[in-house]
């Protein structure tokens, strides 16, 4: 993780190619699960609880409304997610994942997280378990403390 001289390579230098390479190793199980990357962060997102509006989702995923829509449709198409009226305000939806829905993704969760613990099992115990422990202080950050 060093370059000439000694220094450190910067994190997103030494990320970024980790993380496509993470990526590229979920597409095949979540294809075997009839689910693109969205649909996945989609269902992952509301399995912690119904969300109110497709702009909450959104917004909760880091992603813009409208590209979001089609994955929704499709969702609910297969049945794994609902939208309904929301009894407080009948123009929103409320944004469920259905049963069917969390046993997909609990099932395409456990298929990345096998090859995860594959890879992870390269690293000596006590590397995986600091691996781990950083990455989640990193990810409990916010947008603007990392940003700066």
């Amino acid at each position: 993780m060093t370059v000439q001289g000694g220094e450190r390579r910067d994190l997103a230098a030494v990320l970024q190619p980790l993380v496509r390479s993470l990526i590229a190793a979920e597409l095949p199980v979540l294809a075997a699960h009839d689910l693109s990357m969205w649909g996945y962060v989609v269902l992952s997102a509301l399995d912690d609880g119904p969300v109110r509006t497709q702009a909450a989702l959104a917004e909760a995923i880091g992603t813009d409304k409208t590209r979001i829509i089609a994955t929704l449709d499709q969702l609910q198409e297969s049945g794994l997610i609902s939208r309904t009226p929301d009894p407080a305000d009948r123009r929103a939806r409320l944004l469920s994942i259905t049963e069917d829905g969390r046993k997909v993704r609990r099932s395409a969760q456990a298929g990345i997280q096998a090859n995860e613990d594959r890879l992870l099992a390269m690293l000596p115990p006590a590397d995986r378990r600091g691996f781990l422990r950083a990455v989640r202080a990193l990810s409990a950050l916010s947008r603007e403390e990392i940003v700066g």
